[in-house]
């Protein structure tokens, strides 16, 4: 008995620190992905569905469904009770294996609707994982930790899809078998996030506590601070989209760009933007000001739109297609990645009002993902003879410029807004 009761004293001490945190958040989230993306290292060649094509419409399908948990999770994940979220993950990504499941045995193209149900539950978790990480001294960085796991996964999990490809499994059944990949990890994962203990006095002291927000209190934060809150959230949307397309179409890009295509590939370039974005955005956590760091944030946001129009720029001037993807990638996620881990964090501990950045994610991930679908939509609806590389070059060369306006229109907003807190 004494020697359990000093392993659990050692394992909550240790659960109390960054790095574990940091190391729970990561790979619950990149074990998420393991359920939703690995299907996208397929082709579904010559399978056509009613003029559309069968991955385009898979895409479709799963972005609806998880765009429809986004809207949900305005309120479930700025309602949940903090005992709740652990389990809550579980049940979620058990569902969608269970409809990775229904992919293989349901006969095209029906199976389609199974990718929808399976993007529902998924969309709900990232916010969950984001709660056990607010509102703490160190919140920045362990965020930027969390946002990796996305940058990573997407890649890696793409690879694993590719893997299972190359030995043999159909297509139908590789995104179940490549979730099954994940079960065991995802478990392990989960039992040290579900140690991690609340934010410590000196945390709420330094952040603000991080409460459960209902309707009112929602409503009455977000029209507080509407103007730059609605551009904050266009920004991210604009971020969004190029993030959406560059990842679900990897290896129609990297093939276009006359890149030989490989597992490889995918997980290479992603670790190179992954850990560039983590140092970017994580060092914020020096700037003790919160009003000093929301002003920086902003100013960075900028700077990696400016990446990914010099990116552009450079493929048209013989910039090599690896590090083409590399600064695209790059230039995308610093904005992407700091609405996550420092602007809506600062502002919350800025106003110090009762409120959490579930609550913001979420109305900025709605957004984001109804955007990126419309995009899907208007695609279809009017064909173009442009190729997706053509696509992706066009719309960053646009929402690239209008991003950069827009953060120097926030930066504006929030320095007048906020300047007596600070």
């Amino acid at each position: 008995m004494p020697a359990k009761k000093g392993l659990n004293n050692a394992i909550k001490q240790l659960a109390g620190s960054p790095a574990w945190m940091v190391v729970a958040a990561f790979g619950t989230y990149f074990c998420m992905y393991g359920f939703r993306k690995p299907y996208t290292a397929a082709t579904y060649a010559n399978a056509g569905v009613w003029g559309i094509d069968f991955k385009y419409l898979l895409i479709l399908a799963q972005t609806t469904g998880y765009v429809t948990a986004k809207w949900a999770g305005i309120k479930i994940v700025s309602e949940i009770k903090p005992a709740q979220r652990t389990q809550a993950i579980l049940l979620l990504v058990g569902f969608a294996e269970l409809m990775l499941l229904c992919f293989g045995l349901v006969p095209r193209p029906w199976n389609a609707v199974c990718l929808f149900l399976n993007g529902l539950p998924l969309g709900i978790v990232f916010g969950l994982v984001l709660g056990f990480l607010e509102g703490r001294r160190q919140t920045e960085a362990l965020i930027a930790g969390l946002c990796a796991s996305f940058i990573v996964s997407d890649g890696v999990s793409k690879s694993a899809g590719k893997w299972l490809l190359d030995i043999g499994v159909a297509e139908p059944w590789m995104p179940f078998f490549a979730g099954l990949l994940f079960v065991l990890p995802l478990l392990v994962f989960c039992a040290m996030l579900s140690a991690v203990p609340p934010p410590t006095a000196k945390d709420v002291a330094a952040r603000s506590e991080r409460a459960p927000m209902q309707r009112k209190e929602r409503l009455q934060f977000f029209m507080q601070y509407a103007p730059g809150l609605t551009v904050v959230v266009l920004v991210y949307l604009f971020a969004t989209i190029l993030r959406s397309i560059r990842a679900d179409f990897a290896p129609e890009l990297w093939r276009e760009l006359g890149y030989k295509q490989s597992p490889a590939v995918f997980t290479t370039s992603e670790l190179i933007v992954s850990f560039s974005v983590i140092i970017i955005n994580g060092l914020s956590i020096f700037i003790a000001s919160h009003y000093k760091a929301l002003q920086v944030s902003l100013l960075t946001c900028c700077g990696g739109l400016a990446i990914l129009l010099c990116a552009v720029l450079g493929h048209y001037y013989g910039l090599g297609s690896f590090w083409f993807m590399v600064l695209a990638g790059l230039g995308i996620y610093i904005p992407y990645v700091a609405v996550h881990t420092t602007i809506f964090e600062r502002i919350v501990a800025l106003t110090r009002q009762r409120a959490n950045i579930g609550f913001l994610m979420y109305v900025a991930d709605s957004a984001g993902y109804t955007g990126y679908i419309i995009l899907m939509l208007f695609k279809y609806v009017f064909p173009s003879t442009h190729s997706i590389l053509d696509l992706f070059l066009k719309i960053s060369t646009i929402l690239g410029a209008l991003g950069a306006i827009l953060v120097l229109f926030c930066w504006r907003y929030f320095t007048k807004k906020l300047h007596t807190h600070a």
